[in-house]
């Protein structure tokens, strides 16, 4: 067959420079290799995904199927329905104080289409973007995708994985358009205080073309220590977008929904290019969202505090083994150890250099699937998931000791 580009029995070279030059997901290319394991007969225990164990509760499923009983299957209204975006509204003034109107919030298809709505609506070429690293592996590539350049700017465990006032103010160059902050972290856990966002915010005001994105997903999802959001910081929350999504405080990731509080011509720009990506999204994720947002949130305290109970646990069995160094994350679901200390031993002549190495080896020989720290922009960590049951947690930290006890 001879297709019309010209190009003889080779479509790869009509797939376009930009998807070539895009990295796949680390965390769903590790999940699909645990998958292929399992399905050959591996008994695999996966802590590389980011997704609650716990079941989308009855009253938020309840409340989709009354829609789909009612016939709401037609196309809804772009920007998402008025009932949904005044619950987002009421929200965010129940847990931040701030006040948005209805037409400053957009409704999207999941968080990582909130944010690359936004960043594809702000982001021109030559654009700098800066983006503490380690940070959630899509960042970079959809700033990539819009023509953007990311200015990562890395922070250890030393500093509790959290971008300073002075590393910001030497990244930032007339090129600067935005600042990319995750409060509570993936993969993390870390969190920013007031205190430290108001150290920022200090910083911008001498910046004024510098906006702030705010991906708040794990919000729901702390520990003790009170969430806290740029856009609460005097003077900024007209220069601060919002992201946030049903997925994470909700146990509601297949339901594909996000949304964004943003200043009204940022809001309508997101709303004019979803209008020619998705004309909306799924109405009865929709329902399902107007219920989680405006009942009982009951359920979803319950779910944190069985999270902050793996944390704690497994926390401690990290702690025992030789060599890990750890932080402890006071939100989301995710450890990052630092794991240098093994970088150059090697097994059966299999040395380990890097972190890549490093999760290849405990997925193939400890049979635990983590995610390496390159992935997230930062060499020497793993990533791993604690949204799993305490069992499995246990076990994954049996085999990640005796995994690392048989490098030499």
């Amino acid at each position: 067959m001879r297709y019309l580009c010209g190009c003889q029995n080779d479509p790869l070279k009509m797939i376009s420079q930009r998807i070539k030059d895009m990295a796949e997901s680390a965390t769903i290319a590790m999940s699909q290799k645990c998958r292929e394991m399992q399905t050959e007969g591996y008994d695999i225990v996966n802590l590389s995904i980011g997704e609650p164990d716990f079941n989308t509760p009855d009253h938020i499923k309840n409340a989709a199927i009354a829609a789909l009983e009612r016939n709401q299957t037609h196309y809804p209204p772009v920007a998402g329905y008025p009932e949904l975006r005044k619950a987002i509204c009421q929200r965010l003034k129940r847990d931040l104080g701030l006040d948005y109107e209805i037409n400053q919030t957009a409704v999207s298809a999941g968080g990582k289409h909130t944010l690359q709505i936004v960043i594809m609506s702000l982001i021109n070429p030559g654009d700098e973007v800066i983006i503490p690293a380690p940070y959630w592996v899509t960042y970079a590539e959809l700033v990539k995708l819009a023509g953007g350049k990311v200015i990562s700017v890395e922070c250890g465990i030393e500093q509790n994985f959290k971008i300073t006032a002075s590393q910001l103010e030497a990244a930032i160059t007339p090129r600067t358009k935005m600042l990319l902050i995750n409060s509570p972290s993936n993969p993390t856990g870390a969190m920013y205080s007031r205190a430290e966002l108001e150290a920022l915010a200090g910083v911008l005001r001498k910046h004024e073309n510098v906006i702030v994105m705010a991906d708040e997903i794990y919000d729901m999802i702390t520990y003790g220590d009170e969430h806290c959001s740029m856009a609460q910081i005097e003077g900024m929350k007209d220069r601060t977008i919002i992201c946030n999504g049903m997925s994470k405080g909700y146990a509601m990731t297949g339901w594909r929904v996000g949304y964004l509080a943003a200043p009204l011509e940022i809001a309508k720009a997101c709303i004019k290019l979803q209008g020619q990506q998705t004309s909306g999204i799924n109405t009865l994720a929709q329902a399902a969202s107007i219920a989680a947002l405006t009942e009982s949130d009951e359920p979803s305290r319950q779910m944190t505090a069985q999270f902050k109970k793996r944390r704690d646990m497994m926390f401690g069995l990290l702690s025992e083994i030789k060599g890990i160094k750890l932080q402890m994350p006071p939100g989301a679901f995710y450890l990052f150890p630092n794991v240098e200390s093994y970088f150059g031993k090697s097994y059966n002549g299999q040395i380990i250099s890097n972190s890549s190495d490093m999760v290849y080896y405990l997925l193939t020989v400890g049979h635990v699937a983590t995610v390496a720290g390159s992935a997230f922009g930062i060499e020497g960590y793993i990533r791993l998931s604690y949204a799993a049951s305490e069992e499995k947690l246990r076990e994954a930290a049996r085999r990640i000791k005796k995994a690392l006890e048989g490098l030499k």
